[in-house]
C-alpha cells in the first residue's frame, strides 16, 4: 500500500486503541457480490490464479509478482500479520472455488486513516458489482472500522477506477508517485475522502 495520507489526522490515545480494536475483530462478512472473507494461507493458490489475469491485476501496483503460490502465500502471510497489529484487513470474494474479487484495505489507526484497493474478475467488470463492492466497503471503513479520512490512488491509465471513484464522491487531490514491490515508481491520480463528506453525499441520498 501507499504511504499515510497527504491530510493528516491525529488520532487520541483512546480513538488509535478502538480502531486496531475493530479491525483486529473484523470477521466474515456479506458482500453484494458474495460471502466476504478474511484471507487464509490456504487462499494462495486461488489467489495466484485470480492475479494471473492482467484484465484483473494489470492496474495493480503492489501485488506480489510473480504471481507465484509461493509468493502469493508470503504475501497473505504479510496480510495476515497487518490484521493481527489492527492494521490492515485483506479479503476474498469466492464463486465456487475461484476467488472473484478480493479487497485490501490499510489502515494507519494513529491518524484514523485508512486506503482501499481491490480488483473484480475481468468477467464481472463494468457490470456495476465493483461499485457496489467499492461503496460497500467505504461505508464499512467510515462507520464499521471508525476511521475518518480515506484516500485512494488509480493509475494515470486507468479510466474505469478512475471513474468510479469519482463516482463515489472523492475529492482528487492531484497526484503520488507509489512504489512497487520491485522499486520501480508509478505515478497516480490520488483522491481523499472524509467521513463527514461520506455521510453528506450518501447518508442524504439514502
Amino acid at each position: 500500500m501507499s504511504a499515510p495520507p497527504k491530510t493528516v489526522l491525529h488520532a487520541s490515545a483512546e480513538e488509535e486503541a478502538a480502531i486496531r480494536a475493530a479491525v483486529r475483530a473484523a470477521a466474515d462478512m456479506a458482500s453484494p457480490t458474495g460471502e466476504r472473507r478474511l484471507a487464509r494461507l490456504e487462499d494462495a493458490a486461488a489467489a495466484a490464479a485470480f492475479f494471473a489475469d492482467e484484465a484483473v491485476s494489470g492496474p495493480i501496483y503492489d501485488l506480489p509478482r510473480p504471481f507465484t503460490e509461493e509468493n502469493v502465500r508470503a504475501w497473505i502471510a504479510g496480510r495476515i500479520a497487518k490484521h493481527e497489529a489492527g492494521e490492515g484487513i485483506l479479503t476474498f470474494v469466492y464463486d465456487g472455488d475461484e476467488i472473484v474479487s478480493y479487497a485490501d484495505v490499510a489502515v494507519w489507526p494513529q491518524h484514523a486513516s485508512g486506503e482501499l484497493a481491490g480488483a473484480v474478475r475481468a468477467d464481472r467488470q463494468n457490470s456495476g458489482q465493483g461499485s457496489a463492492n467499492m461503496r460497500a466497503m467505504f461505508e464499512w471503513m467510515f462507520e464499521g472500522l471508525g476511521l475518518r479520512l480515506i484516500c485512494l490512488t488509480a493509475a494515470l491509465d486507468n479510466i474505469r477506477s478512475q471513474r468510479g471513484i469519482d463516482a463515489a464522491g472523492f475529492t482528487r487531490m492531484g497526484g503520488r508517485d507509489v512504489v512497487r514491490p520491485d522499486g520501480t515508481v508509478r505515478q497516480s491520480v490520488y483522491w481523499e475522502m472524509t467521513r463527514e463528506a461520506w455521510r453528506a453525499k450518501w447518508k442524504s441520498a439514502s
